[in-house]
């Protein structure tokens, strides 16, 4: 009878941490992005139209500020999940369900390279 393991191999682990770094560079690039469109949104006023198309303007640009500013929250997140998984890699707990204790599926964890839980844990 074969032994189930309990923690991925080194090899292994190192495959998710090639995973993960290129995830989190994607990021990154991604958060850098809404950031400075954040940032340059007030660079384009509309000083010179009319004072109605001002009006409409000005809100559009409120909300499209307040859908980045949600993004660049939700990216940034994203990232942190991605470096705490990193930190799993190096304590080799990665891929390890914090509620059952079993390993995650190497297919859960190419597919969401921050996963903490298994789908079963998940869906309890």
């Amino acid at each position: 009878m074969s032994e189930e393991k309990t923690r991925y191999s080194d090899a292994e682990l190192e495959e998710f941490r090639a995973i993960i770094e290129e995830k989190l560079a994607k990021a990154q690039r991604e958060y850098d992005g809404l950031r400075n469109a954040l940032n340059n949104m007030d660079g384009n006023d509309v000083v010179d139209t009319s004072p109605t198309f001002k009006v409409l303007e000005e809100g559009a640009s409120t909300l499209s500020k307040e859908e980045m500013g949600l993004l660049a929250q939700r990216q940034k997140k994203f990232i942190q999940n991605l470096q705490a998984a990193l930190v799993r890699i190096e304590n080799k707990t990665y891929g390890i369900c914090r509620e059952m204790g079993k390993l995650i599926p190497k297919e859960r964890l190419r597919a969401v390279p921050h996963a903490t839980l298994s789908i079963e844990a998940k869906s309890k």
